[in-house]
């Protein structure tokens, strides 16, 4: 348990020491931070959602129970340095469906 934690810091630090970096953001570094994002969120928890991203553009897939969480995966996404736009083509998961 806590190699698996040493290794996600450790991950972490080096994400940072990258994207803290001077030059262009590149597509794999701002993939890789909506996922960080995204999957550490408590709102959103966002695992299971698939992230594209092309040109600086980030194409978000997949379904989550309440609308908030769709809004706030856009906003985490939006958020990210080098991020031009956001297609937000998360689904809303029916009540019944998930019962």
């Amino acid at each position: 348990m806590k190699t698996k934690i040493l290794a996600v810091l450790l991950f972490s630090f080096v994400l940072t020491g990258v994207c803290l970096a001077k030059g262009p953001v590149t597509d794999d570094m701002i993939y890789n931070n909506v996922i960080i994002k995204l999957a550490s969120d408590q709102v959103v928890k966002g695992g299971a959602l698939k992230v594209d991203v092309k040109d600086g553009v980030v194409t978000i897939n997949g379904a989550v129970e309440e609308e908030k969480q769709r809004d706030r995966a856009a906003k985490l996404a939006k958020g990210i340095k080098g991020v031009k736009q956001v297609v937000n083509n998360i689904t809303i998961r029916s009540k019944t469906a998930s019962q």
